[in-house]
């Protein structure tokens, strides 16, 4: 009597991997539409906007440069300049955009009182947001930073790019 065999073979094991063939596919579908319906979302409300003469959004900050050198000496946009010239050219200037910034760069030999005088000049104009504008490598020495001694140190960069960032705030 011939049952056949006692012996099973085995048939193939379940996949137990995931195919992410349909799911690349139903993501590219949903990034189209949404790409397609992303700008028909934004502009919802049709208005006709009125027209202004006014600074548009895009203008960039405009400045004025003020240096005064070791003698005491100011300059407007680097021109050199009296007090009545310096007066008068900053007054054009409040004119022309009240929110014009003043970047204020004084020699570190110059005495307070004349600084002063050169930002009183500003105020007067009608120009509030004074900067001023220092050498990043500074007089005061730093701390020097905790670090390992195996780190090196970077070469020092050209006087240009040492120039401190201008730090601005309306003066009252």
């Amino acid at each position: 009597m011939a049952f056949g065999r006692l012996e099973r073979t085995k048939g193939s094991e379940p996949m137990s991997d995931i195919n992410v063939t349909p799911l690349v596919d139903v993501m590219l579908v949903l990034l189209v539409i949404f790409i397609i319906t992303a700008p028909l979302l934004t502009s919802a409300i049709r208005l006709d906007l009125p027209k202004t003469d006014a600074a548009t959004q895009g203008d960039p900050p405009k400045f004025v440069t003020l240096v005064v050198d070791k003698a005491g000496q100011a300059y407007f946009n680097d021109k050199p300049v009296s007090q009545p010239e310096l007066a008068t050219a900053l007054q054009e200037a409040a004119r022309a955009n009240p929110e014009t910034e003043v970047q204020l760069r004084a020699d570190q030999g110059v005495p307070y009182g004349r600084v002063v005088e050169v930002m009183g000049e500003a105020q007067k104009a009608g120009l509030n947001r004074i900067g001023f504008v220092a050498d990043a490598s500074g007089g005061a020495p730093s701390v020097p930073a905790l670090a390992p001694a195996a780190t090196p140190v970077a070469p020092a960069a050209p006087a240009a790019a040492r120039q401190a960032p201008v730090t601005t705030a309306p003066v009252r």
